[in-house]
């Protein structure tokens, strides 16, 4: 029993000092899917949809959610809306939540369009331009950006260069 005892100590004493040592390369290791916008990416979506407001003029928030449509980054400039927080987070969750830019969504969801009101599902969805998927080189959707803050135009543009930037890095 004892020397049962002991080799139970040294195997678990084992897998603790593995398990920290590995946690040293990488905390995060074992607890993410491949395939998921890591933090880096998402914070390259957000500065260059800064870079693209501030070329417009306009002050923006600008949400990420991972692949699973959970928050990721969040970022907003000072000034911006106050209510602008909450749609661009809900045009990223909106756009992750059906694979499409909510643009897209937009035309599908018009009065006599198949998915008219959908907007009223899934506590608030949000059916204006601003919300595009972030793929990777292989066309992998691996999260979503909403952007709110100006006109559906600028919100668009600033979306789109937040998503063309991830793209970017796996070429």
């Amino acid at each position: 029993m004892r020397k049962y005892l002991i080799s139970l100590v040294c195997v678990f004493a084992f897998v603790c000092f593995t398990n920290a040592a590995m946690a040293k390369d990488d905390p995060g290791k074992g607890l993410y899917l491949p395939g998921d916008i890591t933090l880096e990416q998402a914070q390259i979506a957000i500065n260059a949809g800064l870079a693209k407001a501030g070329e417009q003029g306009t002050l923006m928030d600008i949400a990420i959610v991972d692949a699973g449509g959970n928050l990721k980054a969040f970022s907003r400039m000072d000034g911006a809306f106050l209510a602008s927080i909450d749609i661009s987070i809900k045009k990223a969750k909106s756009a992750r939540g059906l694979n499409m830019s909510t643009g897209t969504l937009h035309d599908a969801a018009v009065p006599g369009q198949e998915l008219y009101g959908i907007e009223v599902t899934n506590n608030g969805m949000v059916i204006f331009g601003g919300g595009e998927l972030i793929k990777n080189n292989e066309g992998t959707i691996i999260g979503a950006i909403g952007v709110s803050g100006s006109s559906v135009a600028n919100d668009t543009e600033v979306a789109r260069a937040g998503a063309a930037a991830v793209l970017a890095t796996f070429k």
